[in-house]
């Protein structure tokens, strides 16, 4: 019996294999691999975006404490050697990252390195637009990546609800679509699906709500009106997908197991509808836009980014925790972003101003791990900061194609190389 290419790289390497050897192996044979597995289902696969608002100092957080240019430019925010959780032999996480290194240690985290744009704005509002839209400079754009995945996600016989903001601030433009309603949620208890009552009681008088074309009251809906049949579908998804959500709630599984933290209680919300499987693919939290500048330091910085820092550690490792006592953390994402890095140079004010390059982060069961790009190296500056040297669209398409199974072209209006992330 004669073997097919998928075959035969799947039983002699197996893919996550061989996609462990880049870049050792030929760029070719790499992308066999990729092209071997791409009949994998992804229809299940969630993506858990988190913001984090300001513009988080990189620097502080995956520290260069083995390059004297880093404590040479940072007289009081530096972090010794001996406060770290060392990742490699030149570089460590803060101190308050204690949790997102055992992660880390457990092939549950990945960074990738020097990530911005060229030419990046340092403007708050212009940054975000950027990343939000990722159509930089386009000013004229009037929807977020997120909500043209959204609205991409959507397109199946089924209605659900692709997407969900969680959390209190004002809905970020990421997630804003041209034809998908995005909701946002700030908390879940069992108090508030009482507007499940009467659908339940319809149905308990006879309603079928497993017909096509069955009302809620048990009669029929009209045959050839498409806007009554879709009313119907959507009746009936939202009845099925509260059922499984009160049933979540009433269980309250793994909630006991967060920190009483915001951040923490935004990824639990997040969780139970994980748990409940309506069919939401991609989730929207931030951390930062609620306290007073968030990750944008201009002064005494020390322990304002400590206190995030611990923060997003904390509550990122009670949410991957969850997930896997669950048996569901091989099918969850979650990837960081913020606007911009920090400035390598101190500004006087025992604080960081505006910069370009910063880590990106990634959680999840089906990672890679490790660090992914170099390090941005800190004696050649822009403006008294590190440069970037991988596009942040580069990330985007790579969980686009390579997680959701969506065609990250028509999302982001051009194609970019995908990065190495998932096993």
């Amino acid at each position: 019996m004669s073997l097919t290419r998928r075959q035969w790289l799947k039983l002699t390497v197996g893919t996550p294999a061989l996609l462990a050897l880049t870049p050792a192996v030929p760029p070719i044979l790499s992308r066999a691999a990729w092209a071997a597995d791409a009949t994998r289902d992804r229809s299940d696969h969630v993506l858990v975006i988190l913001q984090l608002s300001g513009g988080n100092d990189g620097l502080n957080t995956v520290v260069p404490y083995a390059d004297d240019d880093y404590g040479r430019h940072r007289s009081t925010l530096r972090l010794a050697e001996r406060e770290l959780h060392k990742i490699d032999a030149a570089l460590g996480f803060h101190q308050e990252f204690a949790a997102v290194s055992q992660l880390y240690q457990e092939g549950h985290a990945s960074i990738v390195q020097g990530v911005g744009y060229p030419d990046g704005s340092r403007d708050h509002d212009v940054a975000l637009r950027d990343w939000h839209t990722a159509r930089v400079g386009e000013l004229a754009c009037q929807t977020g990546w997120v909500g043209r995945a959204i609205d991409v996600a959507a397109q199946s016989p089924t209605p659900t609800v692709p997407g969900v903001f969680v959390g209190p601030i004002a809905m970020p433009f990421a997630l804003q679509a041209e034809q998908q309603v995005v909701p946002a949620i700030r908390s879940l208890d069992a108090g508030q699906m009482a507007g499940l009552q009467p659908l339940r009681r319809r149905a308990q008088r006879g309603g079928d709500l497993t017909g096509p074309s069955a009302g809620l009251d048990g009669t029929s809906v009209a045959d050839g009106n498409p806007l009554l049949d879709f009313a119907h579908h959507c009746l009936r998804a939202a009845y099925v997908g509260g059922e499984r959500l009160e049933a979540v709630l009433r269980r309250a599984d793994g909630v006991s197991d967060y920190p009483p933290l915001q951040l923490a209680s935004h990824l639990a919300v997040i969780a139970q509808l994980i748990r409940a499987q309506l069919g939401i693919r991609i989730f929207f939290a931030e951390l930062g836009g609620g306290g007073i500048g968030g990750f944008d330091n201009h002064a005494n910085q020390r322990d304002n980014h400590a206190a995030l820092l611990r923060q997003m550690s904390q509550s990122m490792a009670a949410f991957v925790g969850d997930l896997q006592r669950a048996g569901m953390l091989d099918r969850v994402v979650v990837m960081t972003f913020s606007e911009f890095g920090r400035t390598l140079i101190e500004n006087g004010r025992r604080g960081t101003d505006h910069g370009d390059a910063a880590p990106l982060f990634l959680f999840g069961g089906r990672l890679r791990g490790g660090l992914v790009g170099s390090h941005p190296r800190l004696d050649r500056l822009v403006q008294d900061a590190p440069e970037s040297h991988t596009d942040f669209r580069r990330v985007y398409a790579t969980v686009l194609d390579r997680w959701l199974g969506l065609d990250s072209v028509s999302v982001l209006g051009g194609r970019y190389e995908p990065l190495e992330l998932f096993a």
